[in-house]
């Protein structure tokens, strides 16, 4: 299902626009894995998801470690379904600029 093409200036940042692509296809994943992944500090990127969170494109949770006997808990980023479709339309719209 190709989505409507609408250029969306939330998510064309850079940050921003490589953490929705890497959470597209996944049903979401752990904040320091991302961190890693897309080399980012964890200051840069707790800043990108706040601001993702309030617009509603992504959720936040936190739950505890299976693997840690302390406090500490784990953060989950997820892309929501509102999420999902600005990414695909903002796609749709950079793929009609480009003349797909």
């Amino acid at each position: 299902m190709r989505s409507e093409p609408r250029f969306d200036e939330a998510i064309h940042a850079p940050t921003r626009l490589r953490l929705c692509a890497m959470l597209r296809p996944l049903d979401g994943a752990d904040f320091s894995a991302i961190a890693t992944t897309l080399q980012l500090s964890e200051a840069n990127l707790s800043k990108t998801v706040r601001n993702l969170v309030e617009l509603g494109y992504l959720r936040s949770s936190k739950q505890a470690s299976l693997e840690r006997s302390d406090a500490r808990q784990i953060t989950t980023v997820t892309l929501t379904p509102m999420g999902r479709r600005a990414f695909d339309g903002h796609l749709a719209a950079l793929r009609a600029m480009a003349g797909e």
